[in-house]
C-alpha cells in the first residue's frame, strides 16, 4: 500500500500560480511513477501530469503544457505540481497518484485530493 497526502490547494485569480505537494508513505517511494489527476464538478477524473520513478520521463496533458511543471524529490518522498498562468477551467479537485507503471491508467493509489479554484 501507498498512502498519499496532498496539500497546497486554494483559491487564486486567473493568471495566478499555485504549488501543490504530495507526501507519500508506504512502499519504497522511488519504485513508483507519480502523477496528478483532476476532477471538475460533474466531470470524470482526468490526467494532468506524470513523472517516472527516476524522474527522467515526464508527461503532461495538452491543456497544461507550458503552464504546469511536475517534479519529485525521492529523498523527501514528495512530488510537486507547480501551476502557473492558471485559468478558470483549471478549477478542480487535484489528486496525487502512484503506480509502478507511468503509462497505466487508472493508477493503483490515489490521495484524497485538494481543491483548486481559479476565479476569472
Amino acid at each position: 500500500q501507498v498512502q498519499l497526502v496532498e496539500s497546497g490547494g486554494g483559491s487564486v485569480q486567473a493568471g495566478g500560480s499555485l504549488s501543490l505537494s504530495c507526501v507519500a508513505s508506504g512502499r519504497p517511494f522511488d519504485t513508483y511513477a507519480l502523477g496528478w489527476f483532476r476532477q471538475a464538478p460533474g466531470k470524470e477524473r482526468r490526467f494532468v501530469a506524470a513523472i517516472s520513478s527516476s524522474g527522467t520521463t515526464i508527461y503532461y496533458a495538452e491543456s497544461v503544457k507550458g503552464r504546469f511543471t511536475i517534479s519529485r524529490d525521492n529523498a523527501k518522498n514528495t512530488v510537486h505540481l507547480q501551476m502557473n498562468s492558471l485559468k478558470p477551467e483549471d478549477t478542480a479537485v487535484y489528486y496525487c497518484a502512484a503506480d509502478p507503471n507511468i503509462a497505466t491508467v487508472p493508477y493503483d493509489f490515489y490521495g484524497l485530493g485538494t481543491q483548486v479554484t481559479v476565479s476569472s
